[in-house]
């Protein structure tokens, strides 16, 4: 009998009007969308950028095959559980069993067999060794990103791409006011797939006797809100804390402050516009509290 603990990833969702049909439960066609949707999360949870993952790999995936078994019903607002593992990887095929929770309750089970192939004739291919050992490092439980730190001339490579990425063009920021001589002089944290590719960044100044400065922290956009802009920033504060500093502080952007704010930073001061976007000084203690 599958059972959560089965599996390592969870993608948590909440049943909608428009899912459930004329019996209100949920119709049975949108079950598949779930696990889909769930899909594209355990990719965030590996920490690839699926698009720049596949270009990488040289290859793309096609569901070769989609499978429902139900158990039990979910209804109109229900709080459920979809639960994803990498069971089998063949030569060039993928085998995805996963699971919908409400609770401890069991509502349905899925295979999903994937084909890596490439993209222009849709003819299959072998599954790189680097996807192999992705899918199973993450469930068994190894981890997905590295965060290194070091200076500019170690880094600023990786830093770069991703901060071009994210304030040049995403933001579009000018690109003379992204690049300073701070760079030179400051620590730079990196964090890292298993791909080698940047999916965080951060950089880390002294603004002040016992003060440090953090500053363009970046995550690719993709991968926001699954943890590893916090993995940075804590690996710069701890950075800071070893060399002496009492307290960081750092101009947060008004639609980041309640990342900060859950780290236990709280503002100073005015609101005010940098690069034409809003900002907020924010400050916190160290070392920062625990979540």
């Amino acid at each position: 009998m599958t059972k959560r603990d089965d599996f390592r990833f969870f993608h948590k969702l909440r049943v909608r009007w428009a899912e459930v049909d004329m019996q209100k439960i949920v119709f049975n066609a949108h079950y598949l969308m779930y696990f889909d949707t769930a899909v594209t999360d355990y990719w965030r949870a590996l920490a690839l950028p699926y698009t720049e993952a596949m270009h990488q790999l040289g290859g793309d995936l096609y569901v070769k095959k989609a499978g429902l078994e139900f158990h039990a019903s979910a209804r109109m607002d229900d709080l459920l559980d979809v639960a994803m593992r990498c069971a089998r990887i063949g030569n060039s095929s993928m085998q995805f069993q996963g699971a919908i929770f409400r609770g401890e309750q069991l509502l349905i089970t899925s295979e999903l067999v994937y084909v890596f192939a490439d993209p222009a004739t849709q003819t299959s291919r072998p599954v790189p060794q680097a996807l192999r050992d992705v899918l199973t490092g993450y469930e068994a439980g190894e981890p997905v990103v590295q965060v290194r730190t070091g200076s500019w001339s170690e880094l600023g490579e990786h830093a770069a791409r991703l901060r071009t990425q994210v304030f040049v063009e995403e933001q579009r920021i000018p690109a003379e006011m992204e690049w300073d001589e701070a760079d030179r002089t400051a620590v730079h944290a990196v964090a890292c797939n298993r791909l080698g590719q940047p999916i965080a960044t951060g950089r880390l100044l002294q603004h002040a006797p016992g003060v440090a400065r953090v500053g363009r922290m970046a995550v690719h956009p993709a991968l926001r809100d699954s943890g590893f802009g916090e993995r940075v920033l804590r690996t710069l504060a701890e950075a800071a804390e070893a060399r002496g500093d009492r307290q960081v502080v750092l101009h947060a952007q008004r639609t980041a402050e309640g990342f900060y704010r859950r780290l236990g930073f709280v503002p100073q001061g005015e609101p005010f516009d940098e690069a034409s976007i809003a900002h907020v000084e924010m400050a916190a203690a160290l070392p920062l509290p625990l979540r």
